[in-house]
């Protein structure tokens, strides 16, 4: 158990579940604006981008540290984490009707 508490407390994952957690509250207040919110939807969309990223980079860490010379993973996977969340951000922010160079739209 311990081991679990270690692998989810740090400072990546805690990154990674912040902009988790921002990216599905504007995504659920940008389908409400656009009237396009579905719990089924929602619940969809929980089972699987929220779990991959979760327990995907959970499963990256733990190469990571049985395998010393697969540790740069950690940082790469985790950089591409964030660039996908943040872009991810970005739209549901574009759908709550903020401007945003065409090169964010999505």
């Amino acid at each position: 158990m311990e081991n679990l508490v270690a692998l989810f407390g740090t400072s990546y994952m805690q990154y990674i579940l912040y902009l988790l957690l921002a990216d599905v509250a504007l995504g659920i207040i940008g389908a409400i604006i656009t009237k396009e919110f579905q719990f089924g939807m929602l619940a969809s969309f929980m089972k699987g981008p929220v779990l991959s990223y979760i327990f995907g980079f959970a499963v990256i860490e733990m190469v990571g540290q049985a395998l010393p010379m697969l540790a740069l993973l950690i940082p790469v996977v985790f950089a591409l984490v964030m660039i996908f969340l943040l872009a991810s951000i970005l739209r549901n922010l574009h759908k709550m009707g903020l401007p945003l160079p065409g090169a964010f739209k999505g």
